[in-house]
C-alpha cells in the first residue's frame, strides 16, 4: 500500500489515480495524520503531495520529522520535496512570483 499525504495538491486524486492504474493500492490521507495510524496502515511508501503553501509561510503545513525515519521509500512531489529537503538541512530561497512548470535545480 502506498500512503499519500496530502498538503493540498489539486493533482492529489490525479496521482492516486495513476498509482492505482498501475494496480498498487493507495489511500490519500491528510499530511498531518498521527505517526501512530501511519505505523498502523503499514505502507510500502509514501508520497508527499505538492500544495499552494510556501515553507516561508507563516503556518505553513509541517510534517512530523519522524516521517523521515520510517525507513520508507519516500517521493516529495513540489511542496513535499521542498518538506524532505527542509528536513534535512537542505537551503533554499523564496522568489518573487510563485512557478509553475520546469525549473532547473543544481546541487553543489
Amino acid at each position: 500500500m502506498i500512503l499519500i499525504l496530502d498538503f493540498g495538491s489539486q493533482y492529489t486524486q490525479l496521482i492516486a489515480r495513476r498509482i492505482r492504474e498501475a494496480r498498487v493500492y493507495c489511500e490519500i490521507h491528510p499530511y498531518n495524520l498521527p505517526l501512530d495510524k501511519i505505523r498502523a496502515l503499514d505502507p510500502s511508501g509514501i508520497i508527499l503531495s505538492g500544495g499552494p503553501a510556501s515553507l516561508y509561510d507563516s503556518g505553513a503545513p509541517e510534517l512530523a520529522p519522524e516521517v523521515l525515519k520510517l525507513g520508507l521509500p519516500i517521493l516529495g512531489i513540489c511542496y513535499g520535496m521542498y518538506i524532505i529537503a527542509h528536513h534535512l538541512g537542505a537551503r533554499s530561497a523564496g522568489a518573487r512570483e510563485r512557478e509553475y512548470g520546469p525549473a532547473m535545480l543544481s546541487i553543489e
